[in-house]
């Protein structure tokens, strides 16, 4: 396995109180007990950390490799004084009790179709970013179905999101969860204690689409941007280069959702 960690950029520190935290009542009450039981199972080094802003509206655009990885995301926002929200299936909202948490954390249903129960994905989201909130938005809108764990093709949601709210995009790439828990695997992996590296990168140039139509054609290139920023991230702290072609589902006779092994 690719080291994890690159030796050429700081791995940041970061305690409890750095930033001033987000409110947000019912999160905090999960996550205060949860991050340092976490923090047992799995140790983040973050790098870059600083571009993750620290405050104002943003999208998050991680790559996904595992099912573990929200949690892994949410923990270094939470490291961060951010609050992490989430963009995520209807079906999770509709769980007894469940459901109501994933309201009152803030995070977002979206069907899979595209549709929220607000029959407005862009609104519903735009709405929490108009607070100053951060969205986590995976754009590959599943496990990625590349064999070796590459970000495969896009789709446009963080990217219209981002141009329709007039927010950044910052892409993240991290390494190390599928050690933790397996694609498709819902078996945690504790022992002994995994390494997990999480990269932040600069904000993706969406400068010359904001004055355009969020037509297909537009969507599809800001896209592609995003998918390369996240990829040339992953490529740093794997030490790899990736596949000059990115993995396409549909172009490999696989479904678009659900384990594919």
């Amino acid at each position: 396995m690719a080291p994890h960690g690159d030796p050429d950029a700081p791995v940041v520190p970061v305690g409890p109180g750095e930033r001033r935290r987000e409110k947000g009542a019912v999160l905090r009450v999960l996550a205060t007990p949860a991050a340092p039981l976490f923090d047992l199972m799995a140790k983040i080094d973050v790098v870059d950390g600083h571009k993750l802003p620290a405050s104002g509206s943003f999208v998050l655009t991680p790559n996904h490799i595992t099912n573990i990885d929200p949690v892994v995301v949410g923990r270094v926002m939470w490291r961060f004084g951010r609050l992490p929200r989430f963009m995520a299936k209807a079906s999770l909202f509709r769980v007894p009790i469940f459901g109501r948490l994933m309201h009152a954390m803030g995070h977002i249903p979206v069907e899979r179709a595209g549709r929220t129960h607000d029959s407005d994905p862009l609104g519903a989201a735009g709405r929490l970013t108009a607070v100053g909130g951060g969205v986590i938005v995976y754009p590959e809108g599943t496990l990625t179905r590349d064999p070796d764990l590459w970000p495969m093709k896009g789709k446009s949601g963080a990217v219209r999101l981002a141009l329709a709210a007039g927010v950044p995009i910052i892409p993240v790439a991290h390494w190390g969860s599928q050690e933790l828990m397996g694609r498709y695997s819902s078996k945690l992996r504790p022992f002994p204690r995994k390494r997990i590296t999480v990269i932040v990168g600069d904000p993706v140039d969406l400068s010359p689409y904001r004055d355009r139509p969020l037509d297909q054609a537009s969507m599809t290139e800001a896209t592609a941007l995003v998918m390369e920023s996240i990829t040339a991230l992953l490529e740093r702290i794997r030490h790899e280069e990736a596949p000059a072609e990115r993995w396409n589902p549909s172009k490999n006779e696989q479904r678009e959702t659900g384990s594919f092994e």
